[in-house]
């Protein structure tokens, strides 16, 4: 297979470079990503300023593009600039730091495989916790094996697989679905020496979802996450709800409407 491999953490990052080294074995691997750190950028595209490309030297044997794009944007230029339109999968990680529940929202990794999903083609966002001992090598060679086990045809239009590594020792897979982990946010003011108040956001991790099936239980269970996210947002059952509130609506205004023809 011929795989773009992108990332948010910066186009220098160990689990980005471990990955490409692994995949490069058996596969012929393009690497474009941002030149630095691109978290937390969301599914953000740049369209009213240059995007500046240029390959970099990092390894012998594999193509290295660092772009100052973000993630969605590396995405787009490997496929259809860099990789001529010739890829086979999109993966993108595996990044420092869990993508579970509503992190998927806001994150840059996950965007790069959903851009790739919407261009059409198997993508796959791996994500491993924020720690600095991790190790990123066992969990790129689980990668390689998963791509080449997996039957890639299963993964829908417009849908990506969304992979979350426990932290120790990995038993295996499961199926999983996004959790409603979340966050409760929190602001610190501070003043700087002009005398002007900024803010520095934190906050705890609400994790609240007992189902068992959910990605971040999961994880804590030793298991990688395999969640499969799509591109499209709308809630169906409340839209059916919604149907059924405006189909009464326009009853409501027929009876009214003949109420006053008939008086």
């Amino acid at each position: 297979m011929r795989i773009l491999i992108t990332n948010d953490d910066g186009v220098t990052s160990v689990g980005l470079l471990t990955l490409a080294e692994i995949f490069s074995k058996r596969h012929d691997v393009l690497v474009v990503a941002p030149e630095s750190e691109q978290s937390a950028t969301g599914h953000a595209i740049t369209v009213r300023m240059p995007i500046w490309v240029k390959r970099v030297k990092v390894f012998e044997h594999i193509p290295v593009y660092a772009t100052t794009g973000t993630p969605a944007d590396c995405v787009k230029l490997g496929v259809e600039v860099i990789g001529e339109k010739n890829i086979d999968l999109v993966v993108s990680g595996i990044n420092f730091g869990y993508n579970l529940g509503t992190d998927i929202v806001y994150s840059g990794t996950v965007s790069g495989a959903i851009e790739g999903a919407l261009l059409g083609i198997p993508s796959l966002a791996l994500s491993a916790p924020a720690n600095e001992d991790f190790d990123y090598k066992t969990a790129a060679e689980f990668s390689l094996r998963f791509i080449e086990e997996f039957d890639l045809s299963l993964i829908e239009k417009f849908t990506a697989l969304n992979l979350n590594f426990p932290p120790g020792q990995i038993k295996g897979w499961k199926v999983t679905r996004q959790s409603a982990r979340r966050y409760a946010d929190r602001f610190e003011a501070r003043v700087d020496p002009l005398g002007n108040t900024y803010y520095w956001m934190y906050g705890d991790v609400i994790e609240d979802d007992e189902r068992s099936d959910c990605d971040y239980i999961v994880v804590k269970q030793g298991y990688v996450s395999v969640t499969p996210i799509t591109v499209f947002m709308t809630n169906e059952r409340l839209l059916n709800r919604l149907r059924e509130a405006a189909k009464r609506e326009e009853d409501k205004i027929a009876r009214r409407s003949c109420a006053q023809e008939e008086g």
